[in-house]
């Protein structure tokens, strides 16, 4: 459970368990929120797009030491 703890300049200031404070920018919260809302909050890994960078990384090794 997280707690949007106040709005500051266009950040978020979230309060989650033991007191951990995080800011978030406002604009990715969802429409209508404001101080005191409860928020869910849920992370997960874009196992294709983490595969698609280190591809694009590698190429660009590649292409700067056959140069």
């Amino acid at each position: 459970m997280f707690i949007i703890d106040r709005i500051e300049n266009n950040w978020a200031v979230i309060e989650g368990k033991d007191r951990l404070i995080f800011n978030v920018p406002f604009s990715i919260l969802p429409l209508g929120s404001k101080e005191g809302d409860v928020l869910n909050i849920s992370i997960t890994k874009d196992l294709k797009e983490t595969e698609n960078r280190q591809i694009n990384s590698s190429k660009l090794l590649i292409n700067f030491f056959d140069e």
